[in-house]
């Protein structure tokens, strides 16, 4: 079997190829850059994962209420205890820094509409393809397509929720709630677009925050 062809790669491609722009950094800055990423990876996307991504969600309402539940959690810390993240545990070495906050009106039109759409409608696909529809099910049995969508172990569930948290940087304490709510939802509703839908849902009350409050430092 090729590379292209083995089962994993629907649920990975776009990741990886995700995970590989943002290793770029600086070599591919400002909206140019930005409209480059989303167009290759949602181009992989489509090539690679169109058969798995699922759309349709089975609980919206409870959806809606878990994805405004985790934004809570996410900004919460930062409005409590505005010093909070500034500590040695979330900026270091390893977990690297909170970038600087800009004004909106710098950022520019373009780039405000090209980063939301990458927030709300990339990412949320991606990642739970990645984290709930694959990675969840790997770690139970690596042939993983035999491994019902929303099957529970403990192993799985928590080596999940602590990677997923490591990808949020400064982040990663809220991150790791994040992690775990959304695979408590996966095993919840067994459907990956009830995840798909609560971490866009996520991503779109954060991104009006982000740009409503000039709070980009959300946006690494």
């Amino acid at each position: 079997m090729s590379i292209t062809r083995h089962p994993a790669v629907s649920y990975v491609a776009g990741f990886v190829v995700f995970l590989a722009f943002l290793a770029l950094g600086d070599r591919l800055p400002g909206t140019a850059g930005l409209a480059v990423r989303l167009t290759v990876t949602a181009a992989v996307l489509a090539l690679f994962s169109r058969r798995v991504i699922e759309l349709r969600p089975r609980r919206p309402v409870g959806g809606l209420l878990l994805g405004a539940a985790v934004f809570l959690v996410w900004i919460a810390p930062d409005l409590l205890w505005p010093d909070y993240r500034r500590h040695w545990l979330f900026e270091n070495p390893i977990t690297g820094t909170i970038p600087s906050l800009r004004d909106p009106a710098d950022a520019g039109a373009l780039f405000l509409l090209l980063r939301t759409l990458q927030a709300v409608v990339l990412v949320p696909v991606l990642e739970e393809l990645f984290w709930r529809g694959w990675l969840l099910r790997w770690l139970v049995n690596p042939d993983f397509e035999k491994v019902a969508p929303g099957t529970y172990t403990r192993t799985s569930f928590w080596i999940t929720a602590v990677l997923f948290a490591s990808e949020h940087g400064p982040y990663w304490d809220v991150g790791l709630a994040a992690g775990a709510a959304y695979n408590w939802w996966m095993i919840r509703t067994r459907s990956l677009a009830d995840c798909i839908f609560a971490h866009a849902v996520t991503n779109a009350v954060l991104a009006a925050y982000v740009i409503g409050w000039g709070k980009f430092a959300y946006w690494p």
